[in-house]
């Protein structure tokens, strides 16, 4: 069970700084291919948003998970 709280910590940090990387300080660079792909036309600015809002969310459920097991158990 510790590793379980352990992996559910990380994870839930490292999705949720990627995220705010993306999201809010705009380091499109960590979206692989996404420079390539905004060059040809097929992305844009709002894709990477999203996506790093997404992150940025499932970062957050994490590592409320993670609390969740550490309190519970």
């Amino acid at each position: 069970m510790t590793a379980l709280k352990i992996i559910a910590f990380l994870l839930g940090l490292a999705f949720l700084l990627f995220g705010y990387f993306i999201r809010f300080r705009g380091q499109y660079q960590l979206i692989n291919g996404f420079e390539e792909d905004r060059r040809s036309g097929r992305r844009d600015e709002s894709y990477a948003r999203k996506v790093g809002l997404t992150e940025f969310v499932i970062g957050v459920i994490l590592l409320a998970a993670a609390l969740l097991l550490t309190l519970c158990a």
